[in-house]
């Protein structure tokens, strides 16, 4: 249902869907270039009406959270990835090892990164395979 609605927003993406047993839905879009809010309230009120048209729930008995994911919450999907090129990242790998950079490229299965290293402060690319990756937030930069 929520991806037939995102047709109309070409520029928008599912990231994820999350429902509580309390039929609580949370549903979290990320989009291009950031997500207006404007566009959050129209697809929440748009995605609204079809769940209770469909009455997937008994008695119309749910509750629905549209918004976009959090600066703080990982990147999910590549496209996250490929709109955050440019800004400065944390990269949990499966072992443990975290690496810091700027996210220079993506490509199908890996990232690179432009590290700061060494005294010197010299720059280093890092390539990193996405199945090596634990988690990758966007870090805040003041």
């Amino acid at each position: 249902m929520a991806e037939g609605l995102l047709v109309e927003y070409p520029d928008n993406f599912l990231v994820e869907i999350k429902i509580k047993p309390t039929n609580n839905i949370k549903l979290f879009l990320d989009g291009d270039k950031g997500v207006p809010v404007a566009t959050l309230v129209t697809f929440n009120r748009q995605l609204y009406a079809l769940l209770e048209t469909a009455n997937i729930f008994p008695d119309n008995d749910f509750s629905l959270e549209v918004s976009s994911p959090g600066l703080d919450e990982p990147l999910k999907l590549h496209r996250q990835y490929l709109k955050n090129i440019g800004r400065k990242v944390e990269v949990t790998l499966l072992d443990g090892a975290v690496k810091e950079g700027i996210l220079q490229a993506v490509t199908e299965d890996s990232i690179t990164i432009e590290e700061t290293v060494g005294k010197k402060k010299e720059k280093k690319s890092t390539d990193l395979k996405l199945n090596e990756i634990k988690h990758t937030k966007v870090c805040i930069v003041f």
